[in-house]
């Protein structure tokens, strides 16, 4: 008797005092590199980076021998836990690290050996021309993916009307990339990384981006696969976006975990410190009024102006 095939663990996402830091190499104008890091190194001893600056991990002058060199902590002293079913947004101003965690969970980015343990099937959509080739029509960059990922005949047919459809590029779809616009790529992009449900989804928010048909056609698709998908993490600015879809908020600041908490109250407590409200942000929402607190926002609150 065959015996039937186990069934994929469950997913997890297990960091644990995660750092990583980028050193800032020798530029080719080394007159202009030579300034930039005087005025770098003059401003970290009068304390500029850590005490005024919101934006960026913390800045540091390193020696190794009789070399001198800047770091960038662009993640610092990491750690949590998310569960299945958990939806982890995350929030801070641009540079607080948002991104880069992203990015190391999709394995992009290595941090320091043994802070990061990742159970479950992962799909990034961190950047729509990741693995894509250029000079192939978008037809055949389906093709080249399928095959890349062992996909049958039928799935991998199933796979290219799924897409052709979605990027609704018509002529262009059997045309080089090359000749596309950004716009255009993105939605091949888009489509490709979307036709199925991983079991870990990790979005930066470069998915809301394009026209509004497209915004409208991507915010349907995504909300079939964050439905599926037994975690999601995603990084945007759309307050509306990260209030019904996210159960938990990660609040960075210059890469380190500043708050970690249930979605109203860390949105609150963050809007806050910018000089917003939630109620600002989400004209649909009463906070005033708890029998409306879970009012279901209509297609055109949840897509950002």
């Amino acid at each position: 008797m065959q015996s039937k095939p186990l069934p994929p663990p469950q997913a997890s996402i297990l960091v644990n005092a995660l750092s990583l830091e980028f050193p800032i190499y020798h530029g080719e104008a080394k007159s202009l590199k030579k300034t930039l890091f005087q005025k770098a190194k003059n401003s970290l001893l009068s304390n500029a980076f850590s005490n005024r600056n919101r934006t960026g991990g913390q800045i540091t002058v390193k020696t190794n021998g009789n070399t001198q060199y800047l770091t960038v902590q662009a993640l610092k002293d990491l750690s949590f836990h998310i569960a299945p079913q958990e939806r982890v947004g995350l929030v801070g101003h641009n540079g607080a690290g948002k991104s880069t965690l992203l990015k190391v969970l999709a394995g992009i980015y290595e941090g320091n050996p043994g802070a990061v343990a990742v159970e479950g099937k992962i799909s990034a959509l961190l950047d729509a021309t990741a693995g894509m080739n250029m000079q192939l029509s978008g037809r055949e960059n389906i093709h080249l993916w399928a095959r890349q990922h062992k996909l049958i005949p039928a799935e991998e047919k199933q796979l290219e009307e799924n897409v052709e459809q979605f990027a609704d590029l018509g002529e262009f779809f059997d045309l080089p990339l090359r000749l596309y616009s950004s716009g255009m790529i993105m939605r091949v992009g888009f489509g490709l990384i979307t036709a199925s449900t991983p079991q870990i989804l990790l979005m930066d928010e470069w998915f809301m981006a394009g026209d509004a048909n497209f915004q409208e056609k991507a915010r349907i698709r995504l909300e079939n696969i964050v439905q599926s998908a037994e975690i999601l993490v995603l990084t945007t600015h759309a307050i509306s976006i990260l209030y019904q879809w996210c159960t938990r908020i990660f609040w960075l600041e210059k890469g380190e975990l500043r708050m970690d908490g249930d979605a109203p109250t860390v949105l609150a407590a963050y809007l806050e410190s910018v000089g917003s409200s939630l109620e600002q942000e989400l004209p649909w929402l009463r906070a005033s009024q708890p029998s409306t607190a879970n009012t279901e926002p209509t297609p055109e609150d949840l897509i950002p102006e």
